[in-house]
């Protein structure tokens, strides 16, 4: 494995901590600093996994000779300045998702990191746990032959704080960037970019989409039909059907959870053990894209991180949802 990378990671709230628990089960990466736009919450995030360098500001971060590359774990308007700030600053980043709130800011953020010639990544988690790294392996054998179908959901019952991070506009809020990322980006890396896009959403009391429904179609005709919401609940299932059988991904199955195969009469239940809590392997691929020179990932390229918020884009357009700060 790669040598131990030295994470900062700017932010310090629930995403920032599990990435923190993750580097724990990391094979190449070591938490080094944290940054936070209050000393107090830095001291307070470095007592509780011993970090040693405590960053009561986002350009301290940055220019911390001791980091190397930063996780990027604010709200979703800030990933744009915050990952160009690391990114000038010399640093790997590794930005979480949605990559940013629009196509316009993630092509902006690609930008500079290839003008740098520095390492860039939205962390989809997901694509890099045991389990979808054996799915895109099943896929690749063409063991249910030609895709033609995707099922997927991921959504949940928030409470009614129209002042949260999940309900309010000003920060971006709704299902589409905060869970229905995963099965757009699922139907991504398995069908590729959507030639037409198309969808229905409730949009809510503070103005932003509490469930919806999407249909992406591509050039073949292959569909995704997925469902995602911040105000109901889904099974949190995804089924990938073929010309020659379908494959099954339990709930949760953005967690990794089981797979298993249906081909003709048979089935076939697959174990994809994972350490960790997940959010190590995704510091792990940066690890390896490092050591290998290399200024993306091809498990999650830049430019299918765009064509994601592209897609995004559009279906907000269908619903009319334009946020504050677009």
């Amino acid at each position: 494995m790669a040598d131990r990378i030295r994470w900062g990671i700017l932010g310090a709230g629930s995403i920032a901590r599990k990435f923190a628990q993750g580097l724990t089960s990391a094979e190449a990466g070591e938490l080094v600093a944290i940054g936070s736009r209050s000393q107090d919450k830095a001291d307070a995030f470095g007592e509780e996994f011993g970090v040693p360098n405590r960053h009561g500001g986002y350009e301290a971060l940055a220019d911390d000779p001791d980091v190397e590359a930063v996780y990027v774990a604010t709200p979703h308007p800030m990933h744009r300045p915050n990952s160009i700030l690391c990114l000038r600053a010399g640093k790997a980043v590794l930005c979480e998702k949605p990559f940013t709130v629009n196509a316009d800011e993630a092509r902006q953020v690609v930008a500079v990191a290839r003008e740098k010639g520095l390492f860039l990544m939205e962390a989809m988690w997901t694509r890099f746990l045991p389990a979808i790294v054996r799915l895109r392996e099943l896929l690749a054998g063409g063991v249910i032959g030609q895709v033609r179908m995707i099922l997927g959901d991921f959504g949940f019952r928030c409470g009614p704080n129209p002042q949260g991070r999940l309900l309010n506009p000003a920060l971006a809020g709704g299902g589409l960037l905060d869970v229905g990322v995963y099965p757009i980006s699922l139907a991504s890396m398995i069908l590729g970019e959507p030639v037409c896009v198309t969808g229905s959403a409730h949009i809510g009391d503070t103005g932003v989409d509490e469930q919806a429904g999407i249909v992406l179609t591509c050039a073949d005709g292959a569909l995704a039909v997925l469902a995602t919401g911040v105000r109901t609940t889904t099974p949190h299932e995804a089924w990938i059907l073929g010309t020659d059988g379908r494959i099954h991904l339990h709930a949760a199955w953005w967690r990794g959870s089981r797979i298993t195969v249906h081909t003709g009469d048979d089935s076939e239940d697959i174990d994809t053990p994972a350490v960790g809590n997940g959010y190590n392997y995704e510091a792990d691929e940066v690890a390896r894209c490092l050591a290998a020179g290399k200024t993306e990932s091809d498990v999650m390229p830049l430019d299918e991180t765009v064509a994601i918020m592209e897609t995004m884009d559009t279906l907000r357009a269908q619903w009319g949802l334009r946020y504050p700060m677009e």
